[in-house]
């Protein structure tokens, strides 16, 4: 069981990271500016005062072509790309480093050993040879317990001055990360008992198996040049200028307040897969920085900046929808963000509901076909996605089976259930009381549609909004609600799908835990086979690291919680980004923590 508490704490502690920074995001201040910031792997939002709008003029810079055209794409010109956040650090270890906006200009000169794709939202390897396995002995499982895991890294991997990367690279950035005065997150790290270093290879071993292995020396923990780093003052000397790059581009200057210009890598080691030619193909990127979105969407609109990806309010997208037409193309997609019922199972709901039946699946079930996903979306979304039907669409599109698409918008059969609710539990009067928070517009709309939707049913219902402080404060943290709504955050792969299940573990309450729900909770009003078997569940979870072995898993799990409908997925946040495709070609958005700048070395000027 200490292994398995282990396991199951490592993981809880990445998602509850993520799930505090968003709720705190739940605010919706039209005067605020969004900072997002990624931590264990998956993408988090916090709200700060926007900044005073301040005057912000283009890179006025000479644009040369370096490298000689070829076959397929042009070579040469320069694209710029908007933001409203500028970097308070270039380096992503030290403090202000797990800004959004580091890891949006990083994508340009930094690699780690893994990037997400933003075709398929999988990782896949960048520096490495391909993603470890046990399928292709990457991942192996020792006959101790522990686990161990093979780098081989690509041969053609260089720095910007031309010294190899190598395996002293990868143990470099190891004792980085573990070093004590660094205030750098350890999770995982520390659970590292032995390294093993090769000129093309690296190796760790893990105290115990953990599909987190996959989120290591990836993500925002870059891997850092020993020979270029080694003897500096890593806290300092980073800040504002860059290590050698890895990346397709080099930094060459930072207008603090203005932008900062990368220009073309020449000792760049990849090569475009379609065409065999070296990337990247632009000779530079701006990165201007424009805090009001309005003034970003201007700026997009005469064409002063090429790409952006601005908060992606229904306006906002709509507007730059129509300059379609124009030549601009919109990706609207959905994010990891996502927004869900939820029903309070322990004793303090009666707090806010002294009627509550939460503990009734004949009334679950009745509010799962009460609510209409499709009216939701079409108003607070206008439309711009599909409803979920799972919380592992928005991450792990693949893993998901659509789990709560047996809850259609069937006031009729909602009725039906309601009476059995009745019957099964003496109850004349059915009541529900609506918590969220008060200051977020979309939330306070959601409240108001369900007025109709509830009494259509005949359901009493009442709204129960709270400041956000205080709902994500005491009512969460005490479990005062009846029926509520918030948002969690999903990442890719095994690692960030396995965790959402601690969120629902019967053997997980608060304060140690992360089931608010207290779903199975010792003090739980519902403490059956289901909760038994899940519990099972997440524990099997924690200790494999097999996806034959834990997909399945996670499929039942979630077909556990969609049958009880202990929560009812509604919708993901979009995330939105604009290219003017009549003048940049291989841009493809990517609504991950990876961001638009992904691919940033595939962008290719198409009016060459």
């Amino acid at each position: 069981m200490t292994r398995l508490w282990r396991s199951r704490k490592v993981i809880w502690l990445a998602a509850i990271l993520a799930f505090a920074l968003v709720a705190a995001a739940c605010g919706g201040d039209d005067d605020a500016a969004e900072t997002t910031t990624t931590a264990g792997g998956s993408e988090e939002t916090t709200t700060t005062a926007a900044p005073e709008e301040t005057t912000t003029t283009a890179a006025q810079a000479e644009t040369t072509t370096t490298t000689s055209a070829a076959p397929g794409k042009a070579y040469g010109g320069e694209v710029i790309v908007a933001d409203d956040q500028e970097p308070p650090t270039l380096n992503p270890f030290v403090p202000g480093g797990d800004n959004f906006i580091v890891s949006i200009v990083g994508q340009a000169y930094q690699a780690g050993a893994y990037e997400i794709d933003g075709f398929t939202l999988e990782y896949i390897p960048e520096i490495i040879t391909e993603m470890p396995s046990i399928d292709n002995g990457g991942v192996v499982v020792n006959d101790d317990g522990t686990l161990t895991v093979n780098y081989t890294i690509k041969d053609e991997a260089v720095w910007a001055d031309g010294v190899p990367v190598t395996g002293a690279d990868f143990q470099y950035t190891y004792e980085i990360i573990m070093d004590p005065d660094l205030p750098v997150d350890k999770t995982t790290y520390e659970d590292i008992i032995a390294t093993e270093v090769g000129d093309k290879t690296f190796s760790f071993t893990l105290a115990a198996p953990t599909v987190l292995f996959e989120l290591m020396f990836g993500g925002n923990y870059v891997i850092i040049p020993k020979h270029a780093v080694e003897g500096s003052d890593f806290t300092t000397d980073w800040n504002d200028v860059m290590w050698p790059s890895v990346g397709p581009f080099i930094l060459d200057e930072w207008q603090k307040g203005e932008f900062i210009r990368v220009v073309r890598n020449d000792a760049y080691w990849k090569t475009d897969p379609d065409t065999g030619q070296q990337l990247p193909y632009l000779d530079s990127v701006v990165f201007r920085f424009i805090p009001e979105t309005e003034s970003i969407i201007n700026a997009f609109r005469a064409r002063e900046v090429d790409v952006i990806q601005p908060p992606p309010a229904t306006e906002t997208i709509e507007a730059l929808q129509a300059l379609e037409p124009e030549g601009a193309k919109v990706e609207v997609l959905l994010g990891p963000v996502w927004e869900h019922l939820n029903f309070q199972f322990g004793p303090e709901r009666l707090t806010a509901n002294e009627n509550s039946i939460n503990d009734n699946l004949s009334y679950r079930k009745a509010v799962g076909h009460t609510i209409d996903k499709d009216l939701i979306v079409d108003e607070i979304l206008a439309g711009q996605v599909e409803p979920l039907n799972s919380f592992l669409e928005p991450a792990a599109p693949a893993i998901s089976t659509g789990a709560w698409s047996q809850y259609d918008y069937n006031p009729e059969k909602a009725i039906e259930l309601l009476d059995q609710a009745r019957a099964e539990t003496g109850v004349t009067d059915i009541y529900t009381v609506f918590s969220t928070t008060s200051n977020n517009d979309a939330r306070v709309k959601l409240s108001e549609l369900f007025v109709d939707m509830f009494s259509a049913v005949g359901i009493i219902y009442e709204n129960a909004l709270e400041d956000s402080q205080l709902f994500f404060g005491e009512t969460l943290d005490n479990g005062k609600w009846d029926l509520g709504e918030w948002a969690w955050v999903g990442s890719p792969g095994l690692s960030g799908s396995v965790s959402l299940y601690d969120l629902f573990d019967p053997e997980a309450p608060p304060p140690e835990g992360g089931n608010y729900y207290r779903w199975g909770t010792p003090d739980s009003s519902v403490i059956d086979e289901n909760t038994a078997r899940f519990a099972e569940i997440r524990d099997e979870l924690n200790v494999s690291v097999d996806p034959n072995v834990l997909v399945p898993l996670m499929q039942e799990g979630e077909q556990i919680l969609a049958d009880q409908n202990v929560i009812f997925p509604l919708y993901a946040r979009l995330v939105t980004a604009a290219v003017w495709a009549d003048e940049v070609g291989g841009f493809k958005h990517n609504p991950t923590q990876a961001s638009h700048t992904w691919n940033i070395e595939d962008w290719y000027r198409v009016d060459l």
